[in-house]
């Protein structure tokens, strides 16, 4: 009898050891946990017990957009994304899922005054999927996202047409086509020339088409939207050169306004600010570009028109946008997060996009650029996660005539379009 109760007593010391979080093992590097393929912030680290992984619970549950609680006097966390609610308690092998109690391998504990939590409980509780490749791999559920939906229609060939990848059909017959999974036409019809003046044939291949009358009206039948694209590098410095003539920014201003009567609104894409500069002449070109911005909503916005910018990445190379100012005055701005150099665009590096802009722009008023010739239909998908990880008002495929049947498949699967 003595020796049964001294296995017993060894057993139970074994058993509260098991959980005693100081024998929680730190890993010698850091455990990447990566959501839809970008790192999670974390301000501590995740722990392995057993062979299972720990993660702070509040970390991981921002990420996914989950609402979290803390209870300090029962030890009690709680998370509810609005479908799924889950509830813990510190020590206790017992949690529960919308009310149901499921047993725990292991329970939640505090490390370094962080709740930590079993990861694989938590992905499943709200529907994610779990992986280890050298790092712990998350993958959030697909859920349906009413989102804006900006298609650019551009010049191609037979193979990529946008008007049959659109319609369905080619031209000039039309049918519903992918109609229903578009909130609005970015039409790549017009550039500027160095006075100002409105062009409708570039030589960046940015040319209002033959028919281009017929796409808006049939635009016009499927509830389309469309806004007239104006864009303009600074390659040779013609956009800079633009910016610094009060003359030839107010003709610009007063041609644009003046198409702009054809469209719903206008898309500005001046591309390449701030490449060259820094310090102050880097700051005269931002404070121009935000005038220039300024003036041009105005004049739009008088006449019942919108102003969407189309700018290149927070985090690019190009440093002459101001996000914060032009939010202000856009009522919509599409985030360029490709152009990295690697194909897929990094997961990694869209994500810290978004993260830069949402820190500067209303999240609800940017939408996520999305360049097609970069991504597949998984690549996709992971793009639109990221989207919905900072609940993005939109997504923006560059160009029509290039996605594939899967791709529009998967956007089908993943959002409701926001007409």
């Amino acid at each position: 009898m003595r020796r049964l109760l001294t296995v017993l007593t060894i057993s139970m010391i074994l058993l509260g050891s098991f959980f005693n979080p100081a024998l929680a093992q730190q890993p010698p590097n850091p455990i990447p946990v990566l959501l839809d393929g970008a790192p999670i912030t974390m301000d501590s680290q995740p722990v392995i017990l057993d062979g299972r992984t720990f993660v702070p619970f509040r970390a991981l549950a921002e990420a996914l957009g989950v609402n979290v609680s803390w209870d300090g006097t029962t030890q009690t966390v709680q998370a509810d994304d609005g479908t799924n609610a889950i509830r813990l308690q510190i020590g206790s092998n017992t949690a529960y899922r919308n009310e149901a109690p499921v047993a725990l391998d292991a329970p939640p504990l505090i490390t370094g005054g962080r709740t930590l939590i079993p990861l694989r409980f938590f992905s499943e509780a709200f529907d994610c999927q779990v992986a280890w490749d050298g790092a712990v791999k998350i993958t959030s559920p697909q859920r349906r996202k009413e989102m804006y939906i900006t298609a650019f229609y551009a010049l191609g060939d037979p193979n990529t047409s946008s008007w049959t990848n659109l319609f369905g059909v080619p031209y000039p017959d039309a049918g519903q086509g992918r109609t229903a999974q578009v909130s609005e036409l970015a039409l790549g019809w017009y550039s500027l020339d160095e006075t100002g003046g409105l062009l409708t044939q570039s030589s960046q291949n940015w040319l209002r088409p033959d028919g281009w009358e017929d796409v808006l009206e049939t635009a016009g039948q499927y509830n389309l939207k469309t806004e007239m694209v104006v864009q303009l590098a600074d390659g040779k410095g013609a956009l800079t050169g633009l910016l610094a003539s009060n003359d030839a920014m107010q003709n610009s201003i007063d041609a644009i306004a003046a198409e702009a009567a054809l469209y719903n609104g206008v898309n500005l894409d001046f591309e390449g600010l701030g490449y060259s500069q820094t310090g102050t002449a880097l700051e005269a070109v931002r404070q121009s570009f935000n005038q220039y911005v300024d003036r041009l909503a105005q004049a739009l916005h008088a006449n019942g028109k919108t102003l969407t910018l189309t700018l290149q990445a927070p985090n690019s190379s190009f440093k002459g946008y101001d996000y914060q100012t032009l939010g202000r005055y856009a009522d919509r701005i599409i985030i360029m997060a490709y152009d990295y150099g690697a194909k897929p665009e990094p997961n990694e590096l869209v994500a810290q996009a978004a993260e830069m802009a949402i820190a500067a722009v209303p999240p609800a008023k940017l939408s996520l650029g999305v360049s097609i010739p970069s991504e597949t239909e998984s690549s996709l998908a992971d793009k639109i996660a990221i989207a919905k990880r900072y609940k993005l008002g939109g997504i923006s495929l560059w160009r029509l005539g290039l996605l594939s049947d899967q791709m529009w498949e998967r956007l089908a699967a993943t959002v409701t379009v926001q007409k």
